[in-house]
């Protein structure tokens, strides 16, 4: 496979070991994961956080059973952000699912196994069509997963996210009748579940530019004015790390689009 595409800023970011621990919680308010006791592991966090992806993968998956989450991590953010070429896109979410699948089977009481599972399923389904998902039955993968995520940590806000869009766009692709039948999907729900995940964690981009999205999917133009206004907040917010200068710049787009 080719060399990944580079973050466009790299060496903006130059977190060490010492400062991604001073920040974990900062860092991690999304989705709750501890920090690590062995250096091994938090050496690759420190990649994921200064946008070396592909190293961080490569440090996480050398680091062994505990480095799978950082490494699910830095495959996704790159998949969804920066990779264009949409095979390899394809092909690293369907990777990194498998690996959080088999990592749940290991480790079943690990949120982030379970979430980063959902997460890359949900991205892999955007790409070949979210009605080609759900006819496949990923949509009932992706919301256990997610709903199990909730019940093992209720604070991972991006799980919230992760799963207020599930109802958003399943009721978008196949109504609100067909969604609450088939898949338990409800609009109430879903905005509930954005409105838990910005309140477990209000500096959330990515939570602002979603619920921007949903809100938009679920009740139309006639919320255009919000969801703008949340897409302004998302791109006003100021980034902690490299994660977050991403979300930032898509907000940013939104706007401009």
């Amino acid at each position: 496979m080719q060399p990944w595409v580079a973050f466009p800023h790299a060496g903006e970011y130059r977190f060490t070991p010492a400062s991604v621990a001073a920040l974990w919680p900062r860092l991690h308010a999304g989705d709750g994961e501890p920090l690590p006791s062995r250096p091994a592991v938090l050496a690759a966090w420190v990649l994921l956080h200064n946008g070396q992806f592909e190293q961080a993968v490569a440090a996480g998956l050398a680091a062994g059973e505990d480095g799978v989450t950082v490494a699910n991590k830095a495959t996704c953010v790159y998949a969804n952000y920066l990779e264009k070429r949409e095979p390899v896109r394809l092909e690293l979410l369907q990777q990194a699912a498998q690996r959080g699948e088999a990592q749940a089977a290991r480790e079943p009481r690990n949120p982030n196994a379970w979430y980063w599972q959902a997460y890359a399923l949900g991205r892999y389904s955007q790409g070949i069509s979210v009605s080609k998902a759900l006819a496949q039955g990923l949509g009932g993968r992706i919301k256990e997963a997610l709903e199990r995520t909730i019940k093992l940590q209720p604070r991972h806000a991006d799980a919230h996210i992760a799963l207020g869009a599930f109802h958003a766009e399943v009721i978008d692709k196949v109504g609100p009748l067909v969604a609450g039948m088939t898949y338990g999907a409800k609009k109430e729900l879903g905005l509930k579940l954005f409105q838990d995940a910005l309140a477990i964690h209000p500096l959330s981009p990515i939570g602002m530019i979603e619920y921007g999205n949903a809100l938009l999917m679920l009740e139309g133009d006639e919320r255009l004015g919000e969801a703008t206004a949340w897409y302004d907040r998302a791109a006003r917010c100021e980034p902690v790390d490299a994660v977050e200068r991403l979300h930032v710049e898509l907000a940013r787009t939104e706007l401009v689009d």
